[in-house]
């Protein structure tokens, strides 16, 4: 499947989060929000420091190996524990976000980084 980006979404500043991803038009729950291709790179090259301070913010454990980071806008989406929105891996190195619940226009859309919305599990930060 071609993936193609998604026009419903937009980058602003989230309030005490850096960047975050935004709906620019209504969201229904069900909707595929964005299909963004993931590239994986060896984990040690974020624990050597060769991308601490920038694309290392980015990054998610993948394997015990290796880290990725999602294309798009798919490494912008920011923590919750509760979430509007899911990620899930559709094929090999390709995640799709879909809405868990109708996202008004202006509204930050966020996911749990644990994968599962309901997952409690500490995420390795304060979470705001």
């Amino acid at each position: 499947m071609p993936l193609q980006h998604s026009l419903l979404i937009e980058v602003k500043q989230a309030a005490h989060k850096g960047r975050g991803v935004f709906a620019r038009q209504p969201i229904q729950a069900g909707d595929e929000i964005e299909r963004v291709p993931v590239i994986v790179i060896p984990r040690e090259s974020v624990l050597a420091g060769a991308l601490q301070g920038g694309l290392a913010d980015y990054c998610f454990v993948w394997d015990d190996n290796t880290v990725a980071v999602a294309l798009g806008y798919g490494s912008l989406y920011n923590h919750s524990y509760e979430p509007n929105a899911r990620y899930d891996d559709v094929a090999p190195r390709t995640k799709v976000y879909r809405a868990l619940r109708d996202i008004q226009p202006g509204e930050e859309i966020t996911v749990n980084y644990n994968g599962t919305p309901e997952d409690r599990s500490d995420v390795g930060f304060p979470v705001v």
